[in-house]
């Protein structure tokens, strides 16, 4: 019979993550997307500590800040229509008074800072080649935070200057942590305000810059998140509606081979158990106080604890609290 696609051919990576590893994210919202499904399944992990970061100089440079600890000043924030921002973070950190942005931004450093310490595994996901440079001071930034455009010169950073803004940190950040291994993608996401042409340049500099980087360093490890969904997918159904993003569907075929690359057959059976008891506590009855579901509750509990058991620190104490709490 006649195939009408052509499906990614499995993978296995050398490389393995489980529940024992501690997991930075760092990236493009496809990182959040990734870290999120980490986190859910209880692996130690921390997500974008500078929020959501697309071009590769901008990510290196976080890195950087996250290794040396320096702290940010006043000096680095700047005010627009009524909000104090960080040109080295997403706007979630924006806030309306200069001292409260400050002390959340230096917190959320802090806290990586510490969580870094002790990473394993570094998973990076590049969103576009693409950076805005503000003139006045030359600095690339990592959010424009709806400034007039006048403001910034924008261009597509050659493979060469992505190389640059990443090679020499991965080394400095394997020298401090020799366990460290890193997991690097290309984001599915289609980044249309520039332009299809340039959206397809962008990405191919960032795909020819990753491969160099695993040619030179062997802990860096690529996956094909890019190209599962526009080789293998290929079809405007994977994509939410906006057209740029992937659907949920597409993100968990994505998953899938995510799974299937890192994780070995014992972290893939725990994340099943996992997953069934945070199925099952998701369940809303109609009728808590009924037997029926006084019975199941009864029943998920013993199962969660014999989780904990077998499995020590998965972090389930909210959930078990949770259950205890709905037991009359």
């Amino acid at each position: 019979m006649q195939s009408f696609r052509t499906p990614f051919p499995p993978f296995q990576s050398p490389l393995k993550i489980g529940h024992a590893d501690r997991l930075l994210c760092i990236g493009s919202c496809f990182a959040e997307q990734m870290g999120g499904r980490l986190e859910r399944l209880k692996f130690p992990t921390m997500v974008n500590p500078f929020g959501i970061v697309f071009n590769p100089a901008s990510i290196g440079r976080s890195l950087e800040r996250l290794m040396s600890g320096e702290s940010f000043s006043e000096n680095d924030l700047v005010q627009h229509q009524g909000l104090w921002h960080s040109w080295a973070h997403h706007g979630r950190y924006s806030q309306p008074d200069k001292a409260a942005a400050l002390s959340n931004i230096n917190d959320s450093l802090s806290t990586a800072k510490a969580f870094l310490e002790n990473t394993n595994r570094l998973v990076v996901t590049l969103g576009t080649a693409h950076v805005f440079t503000l003139k006045k001071t030359g600095e690339v930034v990592a959010n424009c935070h709806k400034l007039s455009a006048a403001e910034f010169e924008r261009r597509r950073l050659s493979v060469a200057e992505v190389v640059e803004s990443l090679l020499p940190v991965f080394e400095k950040m394997k020298a401090q942590l020799p366990g460290l291994e890193i997991i690097a993608t290309v984001s599915p996401v289609r980044h249309l305000r520039d332009g299809l042409m340039e959206n397809q340049r962008s990405k191919a500099t960032l795909l020819l810059a990753l491969d160099e980087i695993g040619q030179r360093l062997p802990y860096v490890h690529y996956f094909p998140a890019y190209e599962i969904l526009l080789d293998d997918l290929r079809d405007y159904r994977f994509y939410a509606e906006d057209m740029a993003h992937p659907s949920p569907q597409a993100t968990d075929y994505i998953w899938q081979y995510f799974e299937q690359a890192f994780f070995d057959e014992k972290t893939r059976a725990l994340n099943g158990r996992i997953e069934r008891v945070l199925s099952a506590m998701a369940h809303r009855p109609f009728h808590p106080q009924s037997v029926e579901h006084q019975e199941f509750i009864k029943k998920e509990l013993d199962a969660l604890r014999q989780l904990v058991g077998e499995f020590q620190g998965l972090g389930f104490e909210g959930e078990v609290a949770a259950l205890e709490g709905q037991l009359g």
